[in-house]
C-alpha cells in the first residue's frame, strides 16, 4: 500500500528524490539488513533517498544529536560538552550554552529506552508500515503539500524549528502527528546533500493516504490545473 502511495506522491508531485520511510521498531527486524558501518541520522535518510533499506541501531549513530532525538540513548548518558551544545559555540552555530538550551525547549525527542531499532528505506521500495515520510522538494512542492494537508480538514503544518532534522523532520512529526517544514540545520543540509533551494517536508504516515487524495483532486481545480 505504501509501495504505491509513494509511486503517487511522486507522480503527483514530480519530485526528484524519493520520499524516505522511518520506522521504529522496538526490536531489530529479521528481514532487513543492517546498516554496515556507523553514520548520522540525517545521512541515514540520504541512504534511503539514494535506495538503500536498512535499519539502524545506536551502535550504528555516530551522532550525539541522533541517538538523542531518535530515542537510541539516554540523553543523560550523553557527555556534558555535547548536552550543554558547547560544541557549537565556536562552529557559530549558537552564541552561548543559554541559547542553546533556550532553543532545545522546542526540541522534543523519543523517548529511549522503548525502540531498539530505526528502519530506513524508499518509500517506493517499503514493505513495512512506517511512521514518517521525510521529503526533500522545492517550495512549490511543498505548498501543494501543505494545501493538501489544509483541502478538507483546514490544518496547518508545523513551522521550521532550528533543531537538527533528527529531531525536526522525524521525532517531532512521530510525536505531535502534524505535518511539518523546515530549512534544515546547517550541519544536515551538508551530510544529506540538500541543494541550497530546497525544503524538507515530514508527514505523519497515517496522514499520507488523505494528503495524496486531496492533492489528486486539487489537480483537477483552477489554481492547481493552471500551475
Amino acid at each position: 500500500m505504501y509501495q504505491e502511495m509513494g509511486e503517487k506522491l511522486k507522480e503527483i508531485l514530480k519530485l526528484e528524490r524519493d520520499p524516505v520511510a522511518i520506522k521504529w521498531s522496538v526490536r531489530e527486524p529479521r528481514n532487513i539488513k543492517k546498516e554496515e558501518g556507523k553514520s548520522r541520522f540525517c545521512a541515514k535518510l540520504g541512504k534511503a533517498m539514494n535506495g538503500e533499506i536498512f535499519y539502524s541501531t545506536v551502535e550504528e549513530e555516530e551522532c550525539g544529536g541522533g541517538m538523542r532525538y531518535s530515542g537510541m540513548k539516554d540523553p543523560k548518558e550523553l557527555n556534558a560538552n555535547m548536552r550543554s551544545g558547547s560544541f557549537l559555540i565556536p562552529r557559530g552555530v549558537f552564541k552561548s550554552v543559554p541559547a542553546f538550551q533556550r532553543a532545545g525547549t522546542h526540541n522534543p525527542s523519543i523517548e529511549p529506552g522503548i525502540f531498539q531499532a530505526v528502519i530506513f528505506a524508499p518509500l517506493i521500495q517499503a514493505d513495512f508500515e512506517p511512521d514518517v515520510i521525510f521529503i526533500v522538494c522545492n517550495a512549490k512542492q511543498g505548498m501543494n503539500i501543505l494545501h493538501a494537508n489544509a483541502y478538507d480538514s483546514g490544518s496547518e503544518g508545523l513551522g521550521a524549528g532550528i533543531g537538527p532534522i533528527c529531531c525536526t523532520m522525524a521525532a517531532k512529526p512521530y510525536l505531535t502527528g502534524e505535518v511539518t517544514y523546515g530549512f534544515a540545520d546547517v550541519g544536515s543540509r551538508t551530510y544529506t546533500d540538500i541543494k541550497p533551494d530546497e525544503i524538507l517536508v515530514s508527514i505523519p504516515a497515517p496522514e499520507l493516504g488523505r494528503i495524496i487524495t486531496n492533492m489528486e483532486e486539487m489537480m483537477t481545480k483552477k489554481f492547481f490545473k493552471e500551475n
